[in-house]
């Protein structure tokens, strides 16, 4: 297929845009570049350069013909989201809608978007399926939830075929090593962890310790990078075969805290990692932790690289990687 990856040299995206290749598929990159780096893109691939708030920019893209696209160009900072509600709106939500009416006005109806467990809140139950009620605690989850929710109506009304793919916690690196362009400013645990551990800042914040959790911090699902591109892929081939929508959980099942991630970080990188326990962030649910099941029965997925040894080993060595370049 002739794919086109909107944010595809970001941190995941660029390992979709791997998977992609390698399973066969040309694809295109459109991304800003704001958070994502010409570090991370191939040469076999087309690059465009533009921003989804740019409905010119867009149809430029979408008029080359495309056999679908993944939409991966969503701010994902919860805690931001609930103190910059205003940022989060205009490029998630706004941004969207551009994409979904250029995509639909050129007659590319086969999408993958990146959702987000962000879209449950607190859990009701453990672990979560995708049937568990949707009450989004921070603003972040909210434009998630309410983007796949444009999508079904666009499939309704304008015959879209689309998965969401409401990842759990993304993390680890490529695990043949040839992406190795860092987050920029990242929000997310084990990127903050790295940091501290190879000396870009001197200690690390730990946001609450008085959670109702065996160690009192929150516990979350970590998924391998790796994993989830392979996921985009299942599900970009299944939805294009079946013209059938999905909205999938992705996870690797298992529960680690904040805590517990930290102190394996210590043992596998030998480094102190200084951190610092203070105030809960709003919008932080104690704990979240997937169930898979319907992604292994519907797509024949299940996590591979999502053992906390692999997550913690494959992010160190680029962390290392990009501190030694200094």
């Amino acid at each position: 297929m002739n794919v086109l990856v909107i944010g595809g040299a970001g941190y995941i995206g660029s390992h979709v845009v791997k998977e992609l290749m390698a399973n066969g598929h040309k694809v295109t990159v459109f991304d800003n570049l704001s958070s994502g780096l010409r570090q991370n893109l191939f040469p076999e691939n087309d690059f465009i350069y533009g921003n989804i708030l740019i409905p010119a920019d867009l149809d430029a893209v979408f008029e080359r013909g495309f056999d679908a696209f993944i939409h991966l160009a969503a701010f994902k900072a919860a805690g931001e989201s609930m103190i910059k509600p205003e940022k989060y709106s205009t490029n998630n939500i706004t941004g969207t809608l551009n994409i979904l009416n250029s995509a639909v006005n050129h007659n590319c109806l086969n999408m993958v978007f990146s959702s987000s467990a962000a879209v449950f809140g607190s859990p009701e139950y453990l672990p979560i399926d995708e049937n568990h009620p949707k009450h989004p605690e921070n603003y972040y989850g909210y434009t998630k939830l309410s983007i796949e929710e444009f999508m079904t109506w666009y499939s309704q009304l304008k015959g879209l075929h689309f998965a969401a793919l409401r990842y759990f916690n993304a993390a680890g690196y490529d695990v043949d090593g040839k992406i190795t362009g860092l987050e920029q400013n990242p929000a997310n645990l084990l990127p903050i962890i790295m940091e501290t551990a190879v000396g870009m800042r001197p200690e690390m914040k730990i946001f609450g310790n008085d959670y109702d959790t065996p160690d009192g911090t929150c516990i979350r699902d970590y998924v391998h990078v790796n994993d989830l591109a392979s996921a985009h892929v299942k599900a970009l081939e299944y939805i294009v075969s079946k013209k059938e929508n999905l909205k999938l959980n992705l996870g690797s099942e298992t529960g680690t805290s904040v805590t517990e991630m930290v102190e394996a970080a210590r043992r596998i990188t030998g480094q102190e990692i200084k951190a610092e326990y203070v105030e809960r962030r709003p919008g932080d649910p104690a704990n979240l932790v997937a169930t898979s099941r319907l992604a292994h029965e519907v797509l024949g997925w299940k996590a591979k690289y999502s053992d906390v040894d692999t997550l913690i080993k494959t992010t160190y060595e680029v962390y290392k990687l990009a501190v030694s370049k200094k």
